[in-house]
């Protein structure tokens, strides 16, 4: 079975989570048809990315995909044994490798013992009767021969050990290679198949929207109907707006919320990569957990401005708009604390982040004042991205060994992002209470 050794350069990690949102909330914005078409774009890329267990012949309601199923099962399963007949192979190897050290290493003892033990011998029986010689001469004999009947029991017992052990671990290697090679025969015909579709993806879409029902025909009255229920639906996000700040935050959320995509095609990938091919990744999980923390900060103002945060509000449900004004304009004192504190703390362990002397890119030299700010602009060039021994100031302990900083400075931004949406609240709740409504 063929592995994966992909690593995801750190460039194309910031990239992505740049890039992808920017092109999905433009995606989300084009017009949408009223009429549900299957369309080849989409159908390739469900090829591509969940082709292996037949999701595109599923998305044209195609009943072929369940042919990959089986495949696709079949392979986890020869997977799982080659890594079961690994772990015994892995067993046997080692017990073999502990006999013949000690075959190695007993031989050369107790042919050594066996060379001096007729010259201890005759040391023994020259001495002295009751002398410290003779009991010293004895001691040293003894000792040869507890050497040598030691080192035997040891030789024996190893080289048992290499004429039991030895058959079944050439069995655990025959095991191993039927069951990967197995594997590598079942997914090399699930990739034929793939590409196969891949050539007929065209000629399949287009029957799967000959076989959609014809549209069907509402009345003016049932168009109002869905109008005035869509109307009375949950609130849009668009409705919160009302300034700038509220408009950034949310498209900050928005934004952000993106990521949880992003996250669906990395952990399918290490699924792939771990149960598929064997090969599980270094870098998966802490680029996840890194970008779901950051997710969490910049959407904090959103989540403020939507009313989306857990809260207990027995009493404040039932008040007024005036009096809850108050109620939040009192609250807004514990609130600006929080933030406040957020936002300073964050920008200490930002700025302590960029002056850690892990690397030598020009952003770290800047913040440990070794260089100019001008000198810093200027040093900027394509290899402070790509140079994979350039690290910017703090980076991670595992052997991705992505840089943390940039991390830190989203903390920032989640915190300036969080007062301003907090100053923005406390204009709106004073504007309420001049109202006094």
């Amino acid at each position: 079975m063929p592995g994966l050794s992909f690593t995801l350069p750190h460039w194309l990690y910031w990239v992505g989570l740049i890039v992808f949102p920017i092109v999905a909330m433009v995606l989300s914005r084009r017009p949408q048809p009223e009429e549900k078409r299957y369309t080849l774009p989409l159908a390739y890329m469900i090829a591509v990315t969940g082709g292996i267990i037949g999701l595109h012949r599923f998305y044209l309601k195609s009943m072929w995909g369940l042919a990959f199923i089986p495949i696709f099962l079949f392979v986890l399963f020869a997977n799982s044994q080659t890594h079961d007949a690994r772990t015994i192979l892995s067993d046997y190897a080692n017990q073999i490798r502990v006999a013949e050290r000690t075959l190695e290493r007993e031989e050369t003892r107790v042919a050594e013992a066996r060379a001096g033990l007729t010259e201890l011998q005759q040391a023994f029986d020259e001495a002295e009767e009751g002398s410290f010689a003779k009991r010293g001469a004895e001691r040293r004999l003894q000792r040869a021969q507890d050497t040598i009947s030691k080192g035997e029991e040891r030789l024996n017992e190893a080289r048992q050990t290499v004429t039991d052990i030895g058959p079944l671990r050439d069995e655990a290697a025959q095991t191993r290679a039927f069951w990967d090679n197995a594997a590598g025969y079942a997914f090399y015909l699930i990739l034929a198949l793939v590409l196969l579709d891949l050539v007929l993806l065209p000629g399949l879409v287009k029957k799967a929207n000959a076989a959609l029902p014809a549209k069907e025909e509402i009345t003016e009255a049932e168009r109002a109907l869905r109008a005035a229920e869509a109307d009375e639906g949950p609130k849009h996000d668009s409705e919160y707006a009302e300034n700038w700040i509220d408009r950034l935050s949310l498209f900050c959320g928005e934004f952000v919320a993106y990521w949880a995509v992003i996250a669906v095609f990395v952990y399918y990938y290490e699924v792939i990569a771990r149960y598929v091919f064997g090969s599980p990744t270094n870098w998966a999980h802490e680029a996840m957990y890194l970008m779901f923390g950051m997710q969490y900060l910049i959407a904090g103002a959103y989540a403020m401005l939507t009313e989306s945060h857990v809260r207990v509000d027995i009493f404040y449900s039932p008040l007024t708009r005036k009096n809850k004004a108050w109620v939040d304009l009192l609250t807004s004192i514990f609130f600006f604390i929080f933030a406040g504190t957020l936002l300073v703390t964050s920008w200490i362990f930002a700025m302590d982040a960029i002056a850690v002397p892990s690397g030598n890119s020009v952003l770290s030299d800047w913040a440990r004042g070794q260089i100019g700010f001008g000198e810093m602009i200027a040093g900027f060039g394509m290899n402070q991205w790509t140079d994979p021994n350039i690290r910017w100031g703090e980076i991670s302990f595992n052997e991705w060994e992505v840089p943390l900083w940039p991390m830190k400075w989203v903390m920032v931004m989640g915190g300036v992002l969080l007062v301003l949406q907090g100053i923005s609240k406390l204009s709106k709740d004073i504007r309420e209470i001049a109202r006094g409504n």
